[in-house]
């Protein structure tokens, strides 16, 4: 039995499985903590790596590395890190990305570009804000790295060249899924000079080794890692509720949304990834839970109890500001409160409903691009919740599978690894058991339009707010 090894370096902690090449059965996983922050020094993603993989990587033939996408690791010309990897969630570049999109003439001339508008996620806007806000910081900078990247390339030793893949490099606003180029001049005109960026490999290629003898698999963007770990293909949506929360679907073809709202990624495969992303997800419920003083099991009972449109009540949940919309400063609200329906389980539910209805909206988009959606594959820790799971079929307008608890964006890594090392045309067939959800029965058509005039009017609200 050959073994191999995949890694999710995510927001919150890394993630390593250990595999069977053929059949994706987990033999052995280790995990450690990662800080709660917007901005981490890259050595931390080490040190959590060695924890997480000790006495685990005995036998190991094959590793990949997934990691949380956009992330911002300079280095200098002796392969240090310059300053803290600026995190996805960092939303401090804002007003940089704003700037970038007028200067290249608007939105659409971006998404013509590479696929894509920038906002504050992106590692484009970040190298825009470095350069403006720590130039002596920014002078050092010879090398822009994603955290999946600067990872492979420890592991190697720091022996091979950095590289990448075509899933996470067209999340970095400099290169295009559409064409498989980078566009070095955007990247220039985000930071003001040339540096030096990642080798793209293919999407099986072995691309160095660790010093202990282990093919290292070129990695990809943690979406990209979860479409190949779920085994997703042509008519399935994906719809992750983690700290952030993803609706992504894996395409033939590319697309080009100039609103911005949904990001034309690429695959791990060779396909494509169109994506839309929100600040916002299991953390909505978190915090809801909170509020009310009460655990997540119990806020999941409180809000089966109330009804489909929580009585009228409507969370806007942007409580970490918004990507899509792109409303980096706004807060979460709350309409629709009346006394008649001022009640915990109404609370609850609008928690929940809320939550899904902005996923809603990106599934929508996705598939008004032309992309076929079959169903909908819901995962992440909140896709645990006994109320998600009732009412997501009716909110998302798709059947609804549940896959069975797993760290998809580390397997995804290890399928990646074992299609490298068995130099097949295709990933290992690998089979992930799902539950079906209910299908909808309630009539959600109210709550949504609700919820589309909510979000409509903080959206207008917002935008006179910045033009004054």
């Amino acid at each position: 039995m050959a073994l191999v090894a995949g890694v999710d370096c995510s927001t919150q902690s890394t993630k390593v499985l250990i595999c069977d090449s053929e059949t994706g059965e987990v033999v052995r996983q280790g995990r450690a903590p990662h800080p709660d922050a917007t901005e981490v020094d890259p050595a931390i993603w080490w040190s959590a790596l060695q924890t997480a993989s000790d006495g685990l990587l005995d036998g190991v033939e094959a590793m990949a590395v997934g990691g949380q996408q956009h992330g911002m690791v300079t280095l200098d010309a002796d392969g240090n890190v310059v300053r803290p990897a600026l995190l996805w969630n960092d939303t401090r570049s804002a007003g940089a990305a704003t700037d970038l999109i007028d200067e290249l003439g608007g939105a659409q001339a971006w998404t013509d570009a590479v696929g894509l508008v920038p906002v504050a996620s992106f590692t484009v806007t970040k190298l825009r804000w470095l350069a403006a806000h720590e130039p002596e910081q920014a002078k050092r900078v010879e090398q822009i790295l994603l955290p999946h990247d600067w990872l492979t390339w420890k592991l190697s030793g720091r022996s091979i060249a950095p590289t990448t893949d075509r899933g996470d490099a067209s999340g970095t606003g400099y290169w295009s899924a559409a064409t498989g180029e980078y566009r070095l001049d955007l990247l220039e005109r985000a930071f003001g000079r040339e540096i030096g960026v990642p080798r793209v490999a293919a999407p099986a290629e072995i691309v160095g080794r660790t010093p202990e003898g282990i093919a290292l698999a070129a990695g990809t963007g943690d979406n990209m890692a979860a479409a190949l770990g779920l085994g997703a293909g042509p008519g399935d949506v994906v719809v992750s509720l983690g700290t952030s929360g993803t609706v992504f679907a894996v395409a033939e073809a590319s697309t080009n949304d100039p609103s911005g709202f949904v990001a034309d990624f690429a695959d791990a495969t060779g396909r494509f990834l169109p994506l839309v992303c929100t600040l916002n997800a299991a953390r909505v419920l978190t915090a809801a839970a909170d509020l009310l003083g009460v655990d997540l099991d119990r806020l999941s009972e409180l809000a089966l109890a109330s009804t489909p449109g929580a009585a009228g009540l409507t969370l806007l949940p942007y409580l970490d500001g918004e990507r899509t919309p792109d409303l980096p400063d706004e807060t979460g609200r709350i309409t629709g409160l009346t006394r008649a329906n001022a009640r915990p389980e109404n609370l609850a539910r609008a928690a929940v409903e809320g939550m899904l209805l902005g996923l809603a909206d990106g599934l929508d988009a996705v598939r008004q691009h032309g992309v076929p959606v079959r169903r909908a594959l819901l995962i992440g820790g909140a896709a645990m919740s006994p109320a998600v799971r009732a009412v997501a079929s009716g909110i998302l307008g798709v059947p609804v599978d549940v896959p069975a608890p797993g760290e998809y964006v580390a397997l995804g890594a290890a399928r990646q690894a074992a299609w490298a090392l068995s130099g097949a045309a295709e990933p290992p067939r690998w089979t992930v058991a799902a539950e079906h959800t209910p299908d909808a029965t309630d009539d959600y058509s109210g709550a949504r339009d609700r919820y589309a005039q909510f979000r409509t009017g903080v959206q207008e609200l917002s935008s006179r707010s910045n033009k004054s």
